[in-house]
């Protein structure tokens, strides 16, 4: 019996060791084949990342942000945040309603820190607070944000910054040029004067991107994993 069985077992080996020899080639061919479409994909997420990233500069160049930070998260504090915004948003509309480029808004906006900064101050201690409040025209990051139809993709853009007090609490932004948040009371509805400035501001391609609202979609390559996955058949 066992004279009949050893030739079996070694028939089973040869044909194991044979099939093994010959899958390596098409396990050597389709890690190449892995390698070389994960290449591809990368580089066309490089390409995508840095067009998305052209679009995004290109629409900072055109316009301004608008941010006022709280001093803290409480309820008064938030509250007055807004009042504060709602004051600046009256003075700073009609100066800024015929302003046909970001340089001419610059320009007035910088012409206007000071008194930006004594009326800021002015609404703080009208409400019984001691906040100090600092003004400055900067760049600051700002996460992706919808305004209306119109969805801004993040990164640093050029902004009114409005800090009261320590500047801890909940921060509100819109977009001061063109005035997208300065149309009702909502700081949501864009009327059809300030979408027409925004579309003759902007190219073609930037223009459909924040009307599109396409978001950002983050994509993660396992291509080790799949390696590894592989190499484990």
């Amino acid at each position: 019996m066992k004279n009949i069985l050893n030739p079996l077992k070694k028939y089973n080996k040869n044909i194991h060791n044979n099939t093994s020899s010959e899958e390596e080639p098409l396990r050597i061919i389709f890690l190449l084949l892995i390698i070389l479409i994960s290449w591809l994909a990368m580089h066309l997420i490089k390409a995508k990342e840095a067009d998305a990233e052209e679009i995004q500069e290109g629409i900072a160049n055109e316009i301004i942000r608008f941010h006022v930070i709280a001093n803290s998260d409480s309820k008064e504090d938030q509250l007055l945040k807004y009042k504060v915004r709602d004051s600046l948003v009256d003075e700073l509309s009609p100066q800024l309603k015929n302003t046909k480029d970001i340089h001419g808004a610059r320009k007035i906006v910088l012409n206007q820190l000071e008194d930006i900064q004594a009326l800021a101050t002015d609404i703080v201690k009208s409400e019984g607070y001691d906040y100090p409040v600092s003004v400055s025209l900067q760049p600051t990051y700002f996460p992706m944000k919808v305004y209306g139809e119109y969805t801004f993709p993040p990164g640093n853009y050029e902004a009114l910054r409005v800090c009261i007090g320590e500047a801890k609490g909940q921060n509100w932004w819109c977009v001061m040029f063109p005035p997208l948040c300065f149309v009702d009371e909502t700081y949501s509805i864009i009327d059809e004067e300030s979408e027409e400035q925004l579309k003759t501001l902007l190219t073609e391609e930037e223009f459909e991107s924040i009307k599109s609202k396409k978001l950002p979609v983050k994509i993660k390559f396992k291509l080790w994993e799949l390696i590894k996955d592989f190499f484990q058949w």
